[in-house]
C-alpha cells in the first residue's frame, strides 16, 4: 500500500504517519525501487491502535510502551492493565481539578452583577488577586 492509501484507511494525515515513523511508533517502511514507501495491513492496525490509545488519553510515550507490551506474551497483559489503571487515575485527578475550577468559576459568575464598575466585579478581582469586598 502507498502512504496515501494507509492514511485514508486509518483516518490520519500522511504527515502523521511520517511523524510516527520518526518517533519510532511505526516501523520504517520498505521502499520500492522508485523510492516510495510501501506498507502492509499491519501498519493500518498499528495506526488504529495509536488513534484509539490517544482517544483514551495516553501520551505518545505511553503508547510506545503499550505497543511494546502488546508483543510481550509473558508480562504484557498485566503491564498494560497497570498502565491503563495509571491513566485512569490521572484522568480522575484531572476531572477533580476541573470540577474544582468549574465550581469556583460558577461562584464568581453568581456573585457578579454583570454591571457597574470593573473594580466591583468579583471575577476581575479574583483574577487580579484582590480580596473580595464586603
Amino acid at each position: 500500500m502507498t502512504i496515501g492509501a494507509v492514511a485514508k484507511r486509518a483516518g490520519v494525515a500522511i504527515d502523521t504517519i511520517r511523524y510516527y515513523e520518526r518517533e519510532g511508533l511505526l516501523p520504517e517502511p520498505l521502499r520500492r525501487a522508485s523510492g516510495y514507501r510501501s506498507y502492509d495491513e499491519g501498519v493500518v492496525q498499528q495506526l488504529l491502535f495509536i488513534r484509539r490509545a490517544k482517544d483514551l488519553g495516553f501520551t505518545l510515550e505511553e503508547i510506545r510502551e503499550l505497543l511494546a507490551l502488546s508483543a510481550d506474551r509473558h508480562r504484557g497483559v498485566k503491564a498494560v492493565k497497570h498502565r491503563a489503571q495509571e491513566r485512569l487515575a490521572a484522568i480522575e485527578a484531572r476531572i477533580a481539578e476541573l470540577t474544582r475550577v468549574r465550581d469556583g468559576l460558577e461562584q464568581l459568575i453568581d456573585a457578579c452583577p454583570g454591571h457597574g464598575s470593573p473594580e466591583q466585579c468579583p471575577i476581575l478581582r479574583a483574577l487580579t488577586g484582590q480580596e473580595p469586598q464586603a
